[in-house]
């Protein structure tokens, strides 16, 4: 006696095709959630690094193995449906200041070379800003033209907000 699949072809043929569909489908949605993901950089905040319509491929595995660090850019949403592009400058338990168009950790100069120009409006961190321990401090790299952790509409970012790290330019 022969099995259903030997006596109807393209029965066999149209459960192999779902098969590999929903394998597809399956891997798709593992990648695009717990490894890697697209993103596209809009406007000019993180200027010279990263430049209006370049494309970027977002990881996130680094971040099961380790916090977030200094410098790390980053992407979170900004609860309008569009991803923020930022740099990560303070971290957990720290204090970020900025004054006299500087940045100032824990009260200390931070020597870093990203933001090229002085910092024209310090906002919220004219006073210092005290991060909570899941909390980081982000701001664009075009200082001066950046949406960031200095605007209250932005503020500290959460370390469940982080959706991965930039990885790849394209």
């Amino acid at each position: 006696m022969q099995n259903e699949t030997q006596k109807h072809p393209l029965l066999k043929m149209f459960l192999s095709i779902s098969i590999c569909i929903f394998t597809a489908l399956l891997l798709a949605l593992i990648i695009t959630q717990y490894v890697a993901r697209h993103t596209s950089v809009e406007g000019s905040s993180m200027e010279p690094s990263l430049s209006d319509g370049d494309q970027i491929i977002v990881e996130n595995i680094s971040y099961y193995r380790h916090e977030p660090e200094r410098f790390d850019v980053i992407v979170f949403p900004n609860g309008e449906g569009v991803n923020y592009i930022k740099r990560i400058i303070g971290l957990p338990g720290e204090t970020v200041r900025i004054a006299d168009g500087y940045i100032y950790i824990n009260g200390e100069l931070l020597n870093e070379n990203y933001g090229n120009e002085l910092i024209e409006e310090p906002g919220i961190a004219s006073s210092g800003i005290t991060l909570a321990e899941d909390e980081y401090f982000v701001l664009g790299d075009n200082r001066n033209a950046s949406v960031d952790s200095r605007r209250t509409e932005v503020g500290n970012i959460h370390r469940t907000d982080i959706q991965g790290k930039a990885w790849i330019r394209f």
